[in-house]
């Protein structure tokens, strides 16, 4: 026997039959904005960008199991002395040596010895070996493949893993690295969470050599260029921390740039209100990302905000309104990261949304260089500081991607798998050739990349600099030109605004003013007394048929006859 059972639903609750055919499109709902809600939000340039769909396809290396390594230690007697001799004791090592040197195979040593050095020693005053024979010949050397490969990785020791969003290398050769670790998700901090943020030895890499226990998690983290012994912190609850082991209170968060004194934390000594309109108004803020300051520029710094957009500051003005120079204009989402070149002031590299952008200060309508639309999240970036063409970015898919402007601009030179978790956070040594890299899962991965990419090239510095020049000077031409459309577009504009008022002011249209004139002309031609037609007639006062142009030549050369 069969049972079955039939699961009935009214039509109504399938919700509106779908129609997949080519018809005419129509409005289902038309929802109306409400005015009252526009002063909750900052009005913004709206821009379009085309989008592609396609297949994501990346490599997967198959990496060993990890080998985990301990320090420990061994007592080593020097100079190997038999156990009944004590080498502190003169008498007795005298004695020792007297008895070794009296022995035959002693003697037979240092004679084969003898041998082997006088070779050597001959064989020097020959052939210099530190004699350096193309010193004054430049070798070009051949191009090496582009690499990267990882030294160690540093893992979050805690049970539950957190993002490291922020790192900051030792000044001092950078010998050890500070990592801040924060969860980025809001309001889904578990209770148990470790605030915890730690400083690792690169010769240690099992465990955290020092443990920073911030009030709050850090954002970020940096150490004193002129001080190695002080860091700083910024906090997921918008306190800064001072590591000198004791933190202070910052105030109240917000969208504004403060300037502190580590003498006194108990409140800034300046504030500027990140308000575009030059108004001061901390309810039209920008909210701050991050941070640019260039040593080499102590009075001018850079910020990027929440809403796309740059603003350059001077420090030395002299009212809050002049503080903010000007604003850069080009990312559709938050910009995560803004670093000047390091060779070239003047251009700073930007990375929001999906592309990393570079910049010139003298253009302010758009980016001068900037790479396509990646598949993912590009979450931060850095210039190398050896090489001014070569800048570095990491992604949410985990990939490491480096760039070098003179070999090709449409693509990285090098892309790396670091890890299957997305990379937040990417920091380099001054010497160019490490590399460290934050992931999501609170790893910080470690990536030593070739000499290729981290030496200084021949003519590098005077060929970036033409390569800004000229894509500065090809901005500067497009500029120009959007001016002059933007300026036709205005006249026009005014002009037709003008008719239109000419228009309204007047009784009748142009166009019926103009047949109404024409008609008046045919009537006061046709009006005139004909031959044989006393004026006044029947025929005089009968409105004659407009003539084909044919016709008017007809009448025209019978008139002339």
């Amino acid at each position: 026997m069969e049972i079955t059972y039939v699961y009935s639903k009214f039509r109504r609750e399938f919700g509106r039959q779908g129609l997949f055919s080519d018809r005419a499109e129509a409005v289902m709902v038309d929802i109306q904005p409400n005015p009252r809600l526009m002063s909750n939000f900052v009005v913004k340039t709206p821009r379009d960008q085309a989008s592609q769909a396609c297949m994501d396809m990346s490599e997967h290396p198959v990496n060993t199991e990890r080998f985990e390594s301990s320090n420990c230690g061994i007592n080593h007697m020097e100079g190997a002395w038999p156990k009944d001799i004590n080498p502190r004791d003169l008498e007795q090592t005298v004695r020792f040596k007297k008895k070794i040197e009296k022995e035959e195979n002693y003697v037979n040593s240092l004679v084969h010895l003898g041998y082997v050095m006088d070779h050597c020693i001959r064989q020097n005053n020959t052939i210099d070996i530190y004699q350096e024979h193309f010193k004054e010949d430049e070798i070009e050397k051949v191009p090496e493949f582009p690499t990267a490969k990882t030294m160690s990785v540093f893992r979050d020791p805690n049970q539950v893993k957190r993002t490291i969003t922020g790192l900051s290398w030792h000044p001092d050769g950078g010998r050890k690295l500070a990592a801040a670790y924060c969860s980025l998700d809001f309001q889904k901090s578990p209770p148990d969470m470790s605030f915890d943020s730690y400083i690792w030895d690169l010769e240690k890499p099992n465990y955290p050599e020092m443990a920073l226990k911030p009030e709050s998690p850090l954002v970020c983290l940096d150490y004193n260029p002129k001080d190695p012994h002080t860091l700083l912190g910024g906090s997921y609850g918008g306190q800064i921390g001072v590591f000198t082991f004791r933190t202070q209170s910052c105030g109240t968060p917000g969208g504004a740039i403060l300037w502190w004194d580590v003498r006194k934390l108990s409140e800034p000594t300046e504030r500027l209100v990140l308000d575009p309109s030059r108004e001061g108004n901390l309810d039209q803020a920008l909210g701050a990302i991050s941070l640019e300051f260039e040593p080499t520029m102590p009075t001018k710094f850079m910020v990027g905000t929440e809403q796309g957009m740059v603003v350059s500051c001077n420090r030395k003005a002299k009212t809050p309104a002049e503080k903010i120079v000007c604003t850069y204009e080009g990312h559709h989402g938050p910009i995560y990261a803004i670093q000047r070149n390091p060779f070239f002031p003047k251009n700073f590299l930007t990375v929001g949304d999906w592309t990393a952008r570079i910049w010139s200060e003298d253009i302010k309508e758009s980016s001068i260089m900037w790479t396509k639309y990646q598949m993912s999240y590009l979450m931060d970036a850095c210039w190398s500081p050896v090489r001014p063409s070569v800048f570095l970015t990491v992604k949410m898919e985990g990939v490491l991607d480096i760039w070098d402007l003179l070999f090709k601009q449409s693509e990285p030179t090098l892309s790396v798998k670091v890890s299957d978790k997305a990379l937040y956070s990417l920091r380099i040594q001054d010497n160019g050739q490490v590399l460290a890299c934050g992931s999501h899962s609170g790893e910080a991965t470690l990536l030593h990349i070739s000499s290729g990419l981290s030496t200084l090239q021949k003519n590098e510095k005077s060929l970036m600099a033409a390569m800004f020049e000229r894509e500065t000077k090809r901005e500067k031409i497009l500029e120009a030109r959007q001016r002059e459309i933007r300026l036709k577009e205005r006249s026009r504009s005014e002009q037709s605004r003008e008719d239109e008022a000419w228009r309204e002011d007047g009784d009748e249209d142009p166009e019926q003013i103009l047949a109404k004139v024409e008609s008046d002309f045919y009537s006061m031609t046709q009006a005139a007394p004909a031959p044989g037609l006393a004026p006044g007639s029947a025929s005089e006062r009968q409105p004659r048929p407009r003539q084909s142009e044919s016709s008017e030549k007809k009448e025209e050369e019978t008139l002339n006859l």
